[in-house]
């Protein structure tokens, strides 16, 4: 994973979406072993969106993993705006070791990605929401005990998380209903995507 950018589930092939589970499993059962895993390391988080999960989560995510988090508001910093999304990236990789964004055009974090030398991390866009998504599947299996061949619904608006979920789905097996209100259901090419990437792991979606 080192210098990996996490934009979408759709990047990560099955075996690797089960290795961050198992990771975050082990992590979870004993943060005291992982304390020092990210020592000196540090993590800027860029919130065009404001978030309280998000912010609370990835913030204490880094101290607990010995890390250090610098958060950057929507008045502190304006992407494609006071200074482009290309200069913005390119100073934070001179200081930071990975970049977490919660903003609104998917697109940004894709011009992130491809100028960045450190990972970008996307903590949601108008698209997709993965980190929703993985802990959504970690979720399922620390309740069931498996993933592949589970019947989940997911109900409300074919949003970020319904895609993300769609693809995560996709990935690991799952057999996933989505119900949403009329004029309100996910993207069909997007949709398209997870049936095609989930025929290898026998997912329905």
């Amino acid at each position: 994973m080192r210098n990996r950018h996490l934009l979408t589930i759709e990047e990560f092939s099955p075996g690797t979406v089960t290795d961050l589970l198992e990771t975050a499993t082990k992590v979870k059962a004993d943060p005291h072993s992982f304390r020092e895993r990210l020592q000196g390391k540090s993590l800027a988080m860029i919130f065009e969106k404001p978030s309280l999960r998000t912010r609370v989560s990835f913030e204490l995510a880094i101290l607990q993993l010995g890390g250090h988090p610098v958060h950057l508001a929507r008045g502190e910093i304006s992407l494609g705006k006071r200074e482009s999304v290309a200069d913005v990236t390119r100073v934070l990789e001179r200081w930071v070791d990975a970049v977490m964004v919660r903003t609104f055009a998917h697109r940004i974090v894709e011009e992130m990605a491809g100028c960045s030398r450190v990972p970008i991390i996307n903590g949601l866009t108008d698209l997709h929401h993965p980190c929703q998504a993985l802990s959504d599947l970690l979720t399922m299996r620390e309740s069931k005990g498996r993933l592949s061949g589970l019947r989940v619904a997911y109900v409300g608006d074919g949003n970020n998380v319904a895609h993300s979920l769609a693809l995560a789905a996709a990935r690991v097996g799952l057999r996933l209903r989505i119900v949403t209100p009329p004029g309100s259901e996910p993207a069909p090419a997007i949709i398209e995507t997870a049936r095609r990437l989930g025929a290898d792991t026998g997912a329905e979606i």
